[in-house]
């Protein structure tokens, strides 16, 4: 969303209150509409803009959400009817939805953005589209992610993902691929890349590339209701349980990794304020997964969540042994890193740091150099711990992160 400057106060933090809250939700709706990824991020600023001149002067309507829905719809009719004039020809709309010179009242009931949002997120996970851009441009729609959110998610530089988006949207729109579910019978190929969406999404929300937050809630929320349905429609599914214990698990931690805006590590936390419903739910989702005898990648990380909540301590060395198997199925260096860090607790400081030395690509990725850098800590190499929390300082965009390693630099440098 567009600042403007000259509209402030209540009406402006409304505004930006639900553009947060609530873009995925109406660009999943105008696209259905438009059947435009352009057309429709284009009516969304314009009608975004129109409600701050709108509600300083009439005030915040009752659902603010079905007010942009309303608004940005009869800007696309209005931009409908004037291409067709210019054009002496229809629309062209490529997808097989409402047509936008049929007005339509918009209320809590009417919109149905659940379903808009399921469609749009398998329509950007379609395979004539590379997987990197699927994630992404389903990220920037759905997630209402910015693009130097997104690169920093995918260790990519602004400008190559922003050329990926692009590349996106055009091949959805010159290959007319479909705006809906997939039919069952093609529904599990699709499955993983959908997954892989939500993980990310997940992740954003759970730890904040850039930023004053360290969680941001929406997300989080967002995808775990969007694994939710994806459970709903393939409950046979055991990677769609997996990927659900997983994030259920990793958020009953949310209160407690951050304290008055300062990061706390697991091994600090207080566990009494670890949500103890989301836990239970997805102990029992992982374990229902894994009854059904097919364990993938999702599956054993929410096994590793699991054996950070329920026990007192957490057994490293089981956790380190599953990195390892995880590994063998999916041969990633973040992977890679964190198996090399779960040696490490286990007790084998100096096994772990020679892994994750080890390991090329994360150069430009802090959570490497902030992994050897408290493995370094706790082996006492203070000034090569702090060259190492100087470089993930220099890498972590979100301030919270940043203000905890000022701090752990601070404890080495004393």
């Amino acid at each position: 969303m567009h600042r403007d400057t000259a509209v402030a106060g209540p009406v402006q933090e409304v505004a930006e209150a639900v553009f947060r809250a609530e873009s995925g939700r109406i660009i999943a709706t105008l696209i259905r509409i438009s059947g435009s990824f352009d057309r429709a991020e284009e009516a969304m600023q314009e009608a975004f803009a129109a409600a701050l001149a709108a509600w300083a002067e009439k005030g915040v309507p009752q659902n603010p959400a079905a007010w942009i829905i309303a608004a940005a719809h009869r800007k696309l009719i209005d931009q409908s009817r004037r291409e067709k004039t210019k054009r002496e020809k229809e629309d062209s709309i490529r997808y097989e939805t409402p047509s936008v010179s049929q007005p339509e009242e918009f209320t809590e009931e009417t919109m149905q953005l659940p379903d808009d949002r399921l469609r749009l997120m398998f329509t950007c996970c379609h395979p004539a589209i590379n997987q990197e851009a699927q994630v992404a441009l389903t990220l920037r729609t759905l997630g209402g992610l910015t693009t130097p959110e997104i690169a920093k998610a995918f260790l990519t530089p602004e400008a190559t993902l922003a050329q990926r988006l692009v590349r996106a949207k055009r091949k959805i729109q010159q290959a007319g691929i479909p705006y809906e579910v997939p039919p069952a019978h093609a529904l599990p190929a699709r499955l993983a890349s959908v997954q892989a969406v939500i993980y990310l999404i997940f992740n954003e929300g759970y730890s904040a590339a850039i930023g004053d937050r360290l969680v941001r809630s929406d997300l989080c929320n967002e995808a775990i209701r969007l694994g939710r349905v994806l459970c709903e429609l393939a409950p046979t599914e055991p990677e769609n349980l997996g990927l659900l214990a997983l994030m259920l698990l990793h958020d009953s931690r949310r209160e407690a990794r951050s304290v008055e805006g300062r990061l706390v590590t697991l091994e600090e936390q207080d566990r009494s304020r670890w949500d103890r419903a989301a836990i239970e739910e997805g102990l029992f989702l992982v374990e229902r997964a894994l009854r059904m005898g097919s364990p993938g990648p999702y599956q054993l990380q929410a096994a590793i969540a699991a054996l950070h909540a329920e026990a007192a301590a957490t057994d490293w060395r089981q956790i380190a042994a599953l990195y390892g198997r995880l590994l063998e199925m999916n041969p990633s260096p973040v992977i890679a890193l964190n198996r090399g860090a779960a040696v490490a607790m286990s007790g084998h400081l100096e096994e772990g740091l020679e892994l994750i030395d080890g390991l090329r690509g994360l150069e430009n990725y802090y959570l490497f150099h902030a992994a050897r850098a408290d493995i370094l800590r706790r082996m006492g190499q203070r000034g090569r711990s702090a060259e190492a929390y100087g470089r993930a300082l220099g890498l972590a965009g979100n301030r919270v992160e940043r203000e905890f390693l000022r701090r752990r630099l601070g404890e080495v440098t004393e």
